[in-house]
């Protein structure tokens, strides 16, 4: 793939191999700094599919010594969850720029290769976990799904649900080996069938390849913050899987007694009954005097399951945010949830093919078609840049909310209504870990 991209004087991009590890660690721990030794990070398996992997390097290298001055990668989704389907999607990661060479336009020019190599590789859309919340706009990236972040007191009195006292529980040390399967297969059904609606959660992504799978098994000590090794519970009804939470917790104390806290990494339930199972046990935990979540979807079941929401500290974060890299294919490869018929007059300003006017007809959860108009673009129903496009995609931004905002342009009376309905969806987006 092409490696032919504008980039300074002095700077030339380089593809990077296995070989390359112990540079790229030392470059991420000069863009993201941790309280842990390189030496340490080299110890863990690395995530990186290393064909998708490219460097900048430098004539005069970086202070250290290494040519090796920025960098970023790539995780292929194959099978990314858009509404009412699947799109290959490049999860795009590891983007650093060592501090020395800020500000000379690396970052822009390894976006506009990335972006180009997704289109080489037929990928009509890009994903990420943004850093810093300014960055990503700038490149055509919306904000497309939020996570709820709550700490919960010990106790926190969840409502009953039918068949929740089916379950049984399983408390377990978390291994690969014994869990993986498990962990794997319930997540794919939560995606398939969220909240047990017949349609699928936009956003939850797989960790598909063999380095991701291994990377995020690993249980590195040198990260755990003074917790304690990973653990699971398993909830199951009639001996079958359905829920499981990946979790740490940390005893501390004071002069009242026992203060323990619980991270949860990841929780999943396939139904109602299983989620109240599970929350049961983890809000419940002997020593602790709160329970955190990491990652939750706006709709997740535990939110209302708490019989008292004012309880729990909550906050809104930013999740995924997407790009689309091919307008035509990303926009007829997902569902609409309503009929729509509606012409789009988008603007891209780094990747041309883009730019114009689109028209989108679909059926409500059936199929859709995209293809360029021959409207003009001050007549098109609606305006919009990439970027708006983008967090309205997965359906967890209305087109209506960024209208407001004025990001997108009404030209046609009620066409900005109809296309906002259209472009929901019944469930909330979301990704479950951080890629």
């Amino acid at each position: 793939m092409t490696l032919d991209s504008p980039l300074p004087a002095g700077y030339r991009f380089r593809r990077l191999t296995a070989d390359d590890d112990r540079a790229v660690i030392d470059l991420d721990s000069w863009a993201f700094p941790v309280p842990v030794e390189p030496d340490e990070i080299a110890k863990m398996p690395s995530p990186l599919s290393w064909d998708r992997a490219v460097g900048v390097e430098a004539d005069g290298g970086s202070p250290g010594g290494s040519p090796l001055v920025a960098m970023h990668a790539s995780y292929p989704f194959t099978h990314f969850p858009v509404p009412g389907g699947t799109l290959p999607t490049a999860g795009l990661t590891w983007v650093g720029v060592h501090p020395q060479h800020r500000r000379r336009g690396l970052a822009s020019a390894m976006l506009d290769l990335h972006l180009a190599r997704c289109r080489e590789r037929g990928e009509p859309l890009s994903a990420l976990y943004a850093a810093e919340y300014a960055i990503y706009g700038r490149f055509g990236y919306g904000r497309a799904a939020d996570d709820v972040r709550v700490t919960l007191p010990r106790g926190a009195a969840l409502r009953d649900v039918p068949g929740a006292s089916e379950h049984t529980v399983r408390i377990e040390h978390a291994d690969r080996e014994h869990h993986g399967d498990l962990v794997a297969a319930v997540h794919r059904a939560a995606g398939r069938d969220a909240a047990g609606l017949g349609v699928n959660r936009p956003g939850w992504a797989s960790p598909e390849t063999p380095e991701l799978q291994a990377h995020r098994w690993h249980d590195a000590a040198a990260f755990r913050q003074g917790f304690e090794t990973r653990r699971i519970v398993v909830v199951e009804r009639a001996g079958e899987p359905r829920g499981y939470a990946l979790l740490r917790r940390k005893l501390d104390w004071d002069v009242t007694g026992p203060r323990g806290t619980v991270n949860v990494g990841e929780a999943v339930a396939l139904d109602a009954a299983a989620a109240r199972a599970l929350w049961g046990v983890l809000v419940d935990l002997d020593l602790m005097s709160e329970t955190r979540p990491f990652v939750l979807a706006p709709d997740d079941p535990l939110l209302g399951l708490l019989v008292d929401r004012r309880s729990a500290d909550l906050r809104v974060a930013d999740n995924v945010w997407v790009r689309l890299v091919d307008v035509p294919t990303a926009l007829a490869g997902r569902q609409y949830a309503a009929d729509v018929d509606v012409t789009l007059a988008v603007t891209d300003t780094r990747l041309g093919e883009n730019d114009g006017v689109w028209r989108l007809r679909a059926s409500a959860f059936g199929e859709a078609t995209c293809d360029r108009s021959d409207v003009a673009a001050a007549d098109a129903d609606l305006a919009l840049d990439v970027r708006a496009l983008g967090a309205a995609y997965l359906g967890g931004t209305s087109l209506s909310e960024l209208g407001g905002a004025g990001m997108v342009t009404e030209r046609a009376p009620g066409a900005l209504a109809r296309a906002s309905t259209a472009f929901g969806w019944p469930v909330a987006p979301v990704c479950s870990w951080v890629f």
